[in-house]
């Protein structure tokens, strides 16, 4: 066997991998909870098998656009962190680190809180807010980091450390002077992130703006690829890096804009599992792409399925989880890179 067909093989095996923890993670959210259902009660009621019980509302109505949700989520936040550490050649980025969550929170919990867009607020004026305040957090961090017309890794992390914390700040002045405090529970949603006010017309936006958004970045797998051999040896090659960063800093943007809105700000997702899918199927973006979507929304749901039942009754933020996972994480890439070498 070739090492062609051998790395195809191994591409396929990951994937079918993944394939089949995303459809134990699913019945798993499901099947557990406050309501333990059994797993082949789960599966008659997907099936339409099953005669109509409490069982089959908890299901359909209340479990079911929750665990798509994660889903979702963390397919686009995995996606996204993957696209940045590529765009910025930094394999410490995500969009929580740069400040991006940071700013769509932000927006979102503006709209919140001056009650922009009447009934359209969930629905369309929130995802507008939250990726605006997206894009100016992108568009600071990025004015920040560079140096000399260049970038570099180490002002990237400082400038998004210091914009997500100005946000934060801004967000919580927000809340303080607006002197509306039944607010203050539906902003923490946002600053931890969480699943629980999942239902299915907020599960189509989040949906559509992924299939979308992972469609045009794999279509865009070449001039990423193309950015990992530097800045000039992509000129060389004829990209022109400024408009292709420019482009993929925006989409990227929408997409953590529309996630963010929907779940609230979810850290670490898009840092651990580009690393892993790397590991698995290498740098190839093409091949990258969806194995980091898969492996995102596996993370969600199970992190997602642990905030239900670590501590039931009461519901855990999943971003808590994450960010308790994902801080050690953190510190140990950290202390394995050499200093000075490239990230």
């Amino acid at each position: 066997m070739t090492g062609a067909a051998r790395g195809r093989v191994r591409y396929a095996s990951v994937v079918a991998g993944l394939l089949a923890a995303l459809a134990l993670a699913v019945v798993a959210g499901l099947a557990l909870g406050s309501v333990r259902i059994p797993p082949g009660d789960v599966l008659a009621i997907l099936g339409g098998r099953a005669e109509p019980s409490p069982f089959r509302t908890i299901v359909l109505d209340v479990r079911l656009p929750r665990v798509l949700l994660g889903a979702v989520v963390g397919a686009g936040l995995a996606v996204v962190g993957t696209v940045l550490q590529a765009l910025v050649r930094n394999r410490l980025a995500d969009p929580f680190l740069l400040g991006i969550s940071s700013g769509a929170s932000a927006g979102a919990v503006l709209v919140l809180v001056l009650g922009i867009g009447g009934g359209i607020t969930t629905t369309v004026a929130m995802p507008a807010a939250a990726f605006a305040g997206a894009l100016l957090a992108l568009v600071l961090v990025y004015a920040l980091s560079r140096s000399g017309g260049t970038m570099t890794g180490g002002r990237l992390v400082l400038a998004g450390v210091a914009v997500s914390y100005i946000l934060s700040a801004l967000t919580t002045l927000v809340l303080v002077v607006s002197g509306r405090p039944e607010h203050v529970q539906e902003a923490m949603f946002w600053s931890l992130g969480g699943l629980g006010s999942a239902r299915w017309d907020s599960l189509l936006l989040p949906a559509a703006v992924l299939a979308v958004g992972i469609a045009a970045l794999i279509a865009l797998a070449r001039p990423l690829d193309l950015l990992l051999a530097g800045e000039e040896g992509a000129t060389v090659l004829g990209l022109d890096t400024s408009r292709f960063r420019a482009a993929a800093f925006v989409l990227a943007s929408l997409v953590t804009a529309v996630m963010v809105a929907a779940s609230g700000a979810v850290g670490f997702v898009g840092l651990m599992v580009p690393h892993a899918a790397r590991m698995a199927v290498g740098a190839t973006h093409r091949t990258l792409l969806p194995v980091a979507a898969l492996g995102g929304a596996v993370v969600l749901v199970a992190a997602d399925l642990a905030a239900r039942t670590v501590a039931a009754p009461q519901d855990i933020p999943v971003g808590v989880l994450t960010a308790l996972t994902g801080g050690p994480l953190f510190l140990l890439l950290m202390r394995r890179r050499p200093e000075g070498a490239p990230v």
